[in-house]
């Protein structure tokens, strides 16, 4: 079953929440991480596949996405607070111990999690993202988040995205009009509005600590099962990162996704079977 849930953070805000409930829990729960501005529905398909099998998921949208509320104050779009967030979150649902899925940005909050609560994360799953990322990509990203771009119905949505969007793996229309409520919501005007803060690109582009060193942050989850997925024509996670991060922990399962895009779904076939192969060897 499928639970829609809220809880409050530290400063105040509504933060909104899934879970997926299964019937008999007999593997360790998920939690899934959504990238920079996604949010839970990004894996709807994967959270329900997964519960299938007996495990328990929790997919939260960070502040500022999908249906939890955006920050008075942009600066909270930082690390330091999404991860004060998940914690509160751990805690409400007693999530002591669980997989980490990750994806884009939501994968360096995993790894920030498992460098932290190494007890607590039994494996990670890191989707199209590493310790370095590639300037054109997230240029790219940057440029598009920043400025509200209003579609005038979900067909349309759809297509601007698809046109945009190329490498996505979505196989028909139906899929695109997903990815699409995935990234809008109507607002009071009639019209689709991008389904997150747009100030978010100015934390983002304030950075954060320059002396933070994510490859340190990579090497210090390297006693995690670790999964990491790239799209085969990824911007953000290049190839040489994807075979670095092999490099410094040989143990990695990895699986490389010909001619898709920034980011995969996780429902490729391919996909499907590296994540139940990956749970399956490492009992977890």
């Amino acid at each position: 079953m499928n639970f829609e849930r809220h809880y409050t953070s530290s400063d105040g805000l509504k933060l909104f929440y899934r879970v997926f409930e299964p019937a008999i829990a007999s593997a360790l729960p998920v939690l899934c991480l959504p990238g920079l501005t996604r949010h839970s529905g990004d894996f709807a398909a994967v959270a329900a596949r997964l519960c299938e099998s007996g495990r328990r998921v929790v997919c939260p949208d960070l502040r500022g996405r999908g249906r939890s509320e955006h920050a008075a104050d942009w600066r909270t779009y930082d690390p330091s607070f999404y991860f004060d967030d998940l914690r509160a979150l751990l805690a409400i649902e007693r999530l002591h111990r669980f997989v980490a899925i990750g994806t884009s940005m939501g994968g360096l909050l995993g790894m920030a999690m498992g460098a932290a609560m190494p007890a607590s994360i039994a494996g990670l799953i890191v989707n199209d993202v590493g310790p370095d990322i590639a300037a054109d990509g997230q240029a790219r990203i940057l440029d598009y988040i920043s400025v509200d771009r209003p579609q005038t119905d979900w067909p349309t949505a759809a297509l601007h995205l698809r046109k945009l969007l190329p490498n996505l793996s979505v196989a028909d229309e139906a899929g695109w009009i997903r990815v699409a409520k995935n990234t809008y919501r109507e607002g009071p005007d009639g019209l689709l509005h991008f389904d997150w803060d747009v100030d978010l690109h100015k934390a983002v582009r304030r950075g954060v600590d320059p002396d933070l060193d994510l490859w340190a942050l990579w090497k210090s989850v390297a006693h995690l099962p670790i999964l990491a997925v790239r799209g085969g024509a990824s911007d953000v996670l290049s190839p040489e990162t994807f075979a670095r991060m092999k490099r410094t922990k040989p143990d990695m399962a990895q699986i490389e996704l010909p001619g898709v895009g920034h980011t995969p779904s996780l429902e490729e076939p391919a996909s499907i079977e590296a994540i139940d192969d990956f749970l399956r060897r490492n009992e977890i």
